[in-house]
């Protein structure tokens, strides 16, 4: 989920992407993102950073957190590299941000100070950091950014917007039926979910630090 070496391994098919029809590589792209975003690892994340919600609420911001993923993914696709080049930025420290930020949130979550800033009525979690760097993180925008240079026909481009926003709906969906889960738990289950979403993403956020460090200590 937002790990920059997920992507790698999509480089590895990069001559091959000339002689595959645009459905092939529509399906190619769409379980590559899929696997990379993770919804369904995301799904803990979200309840504990949602379960002080309203049910409806919770459903309002599934949709937006994969709305905004949606967004970062589009502006990466076709600016992303141009934007890159201009601010001199490299993909290994735009994932250390990532990681500085998503331990920060992790940090609240193991806390219980993430209660706090849900109550705030300027906070919106569907943002940040669900939207972005959790969902469209490092891995899912550089994925993203090589499909796009793979795609050589028009038919290839549009199975990559395809396939982007399937995997969009299928982040939406997934969360809003996640959220039934904070129907039956208690308060004290609230809590536990809170607890393992933090853990989880620390660890996260560890690991992407991690892999930052390496590339620039290899540099």
């Amino acid at each position: 989920m937002g790990e920059v070496r997920s992507s790698s391994q999509c480089t590895k098919g990069s001559y091959r992407m000339k002689n595959i029809s645009a459905l092939t590589f529509a399906v190619q792209s769409f379980v590559t993102l899929f696997v990379i975003m993770d919804p369904p690892g995301a799904t803990p994340i979200f309840l504990g950073l949602v379960a002080e919600k309203s049910p409806r609420v919770r459903r309002i911001l599934a949709v937006q957190a994969a709305g905004v993923s949606l967004l970062v993914i589009s502006i990466f696709a076709v600016f992303g590299r141009a934007i890159l080049n201009y601010l001199n930025i490299s993909m290994e420290a735009l994932q250390a941000a990532g990681a500085a930020l998503l331990l920060l949130v992790a940090l609240e979550l193991l806390t219980g100070n993430a209660k706090k800033h849900n109550d705030d009525g300027d906070s919106n979690v569907a943002l940040v950091p669900l939207g972005t760097p959790i969902l469209a993180g490092p891995g899912a925008i550089v994925a993203t950014m090589i499909f796009v240079q793979q795609a050589h026909t028009a038919t290839m481009v549009f199975g990559l917007a395809a396939a982007v926003v399937a995997v969009h709906i299928a982040i939406a969906a997934i969360l809003m039926a996640s959220t039934t889960i904070l129907n039956v738990i208690k308060e004290s289950g609230v809590t536990l979910v809170a607890r393992i979403a933090g853990l989880l993403l620390a660890a996260i956020a560890v690991q992407m630090l991690v892999d930052a460090i390496r590339v620039f200590a290899a540099a």
